[in-house]
């Protein structure tokens, strides 16, 4: 069984200037219930069908199984999909031992700017650079399945 432990923040600065490799990816949720979640993703020339479950309270870590598909069939699942796919350049970004991938949104949730860091454990420390802004980790107003139902642009109307 995999498993995901991430931190999320927001941007507040300069961090295209130090990434390394960026490219598109577009993702859609062909399942979205409490406990699980069920995402297509194409991610540059690969796509990927990945499982991941709900993360407990008082905890940031989370089942996750991820596996490669051919492109073609993930277009067609994207099609699938429920409502609002995710349109985003990711950046990857090193700081330290760390490399953060920082989603820049386009389309209804353009405007929005998520940084994330992957750990091998809940309290594992790592440097946080200068463009890093608030810590989200944990909101999850931040979620891209909540972003595909809800989206950034649309927060205000929701009373957010």
């Amino acid at each position: 069984m995999g498993f995901e432990i991430e931190r999320k923040f927001l941007v507040s600065g300069d961090y295209k200037s130090k990434s390394f490799k960026a490219y598109p990816i577009k993702q859609g949720y062909l399942s979205l219930s409490g406990v699980s979640v069920v995402r297509v993703r194409v991610k540059g020339e690969k796509a990927y069908i990945t499982v991941k479950s709900s993360i407990a309270a008082g905890t940031i870590k989370r089942n996750e199984w991820e596996y490669e598909i051919p492109v073609n069939d993930a277009e067609e699942m994207l099609k699938l999909c429920e409502e609002g796919l995710i349109d985003k350049k990711r950046y990857l970004v090193k700081a330290g031992n760390h490399v953060f991938e920082v989603d820049e949104f386009y389309g209804e949730n353009e405007g929005l700017l998520i940084a994330e860091v992957e750990l091998e454990s809940e309290d594992e420390q790592f440097e946080k650079p200068e463009w890093l802004g608030e810590e989200v980790t944990g909101n999850v107003r931040y979620y891209n399945s909540f972003l595909s139902i809800h989206p950034y642009k649309k927060w205000n109307s929701l009373n957010d």
